[in-house]
């Protein structure tokens, strides 16, 4: 996986002042690099019988689609208040620089099914901690919690205890 760190872009200050922000639509931008990275994460989850991915906006959503098609699972979008046209449940979390809000449909995750949750990138552990919220509110089971990237400083594992957790890149 060191060879995929080659195609994330640092950018200092973004999206404000002390932040790193590792940008990866170098990645996404590669043929090689984005079919090696859903290859690694097929291959990790092939055998977990998934029915469905569960990823948020926006890059969440590029990766989410190809694992879902190629896994023969469902893709179930969570996104910010006021974008789901449904009935939704809301959940709350914190960034590395603020807070925010995720909603799911209330009818996208069937009791005991089998989910996948995306993330491109694990910081703090905020984002993907709300995802599973979701998830195990509607009934679903998770069955990993994978990440593009992680940024080990930030601890983000500790609030994912008793999750799978799989990383491509570390930082």
């Amino acid at each position: 996986m060191e060879d995929l760190k080659r195609f994330i872009r640092s950018i200092p200050d973004f999206p404000k002042k002390g932040i790193l922000f590792r940008d990866i639509t170098p990645l996404i931008g590669d043929g090689y690099a984005f079919r090696e990275t859903i290859d690694v994460l097929v291959e990790h989850y092939r055998d977990k019988e998934i029915d469905k991915i569960v990823s948020a906006e926006a890059r969440g959503f590029i990766f989410s689609g190809v694992l879902a098609y190629v896994l023969d699972a469902g893709v179930v979008p969570v996104r910010k208040p006021g974008k789901l046209p449904y009935k939704t449940l809301s959940e709350d979390y914190e960034l590395e620089y603020g807070k925010n809000t995720f909603e799911i449909h209330r009818d996208a995750v069937k009791k005991g099914e089998r989910v996948l949750v995306f993330d491109d990138l694990l910081a703090t552990g905020g984002t993907a901690s709300a995802i599973c919220g979701l998830v195990e509110r509607l009934g679903g089971e998770i069955m990993g919690v994978a990440f593009l990237i992680e940024l080990e400083s930030l601890g983000g594992r500790k609030k994912l205890k008793g999750y799978d957790i799989h990383t491509l890149i570390k930082y």
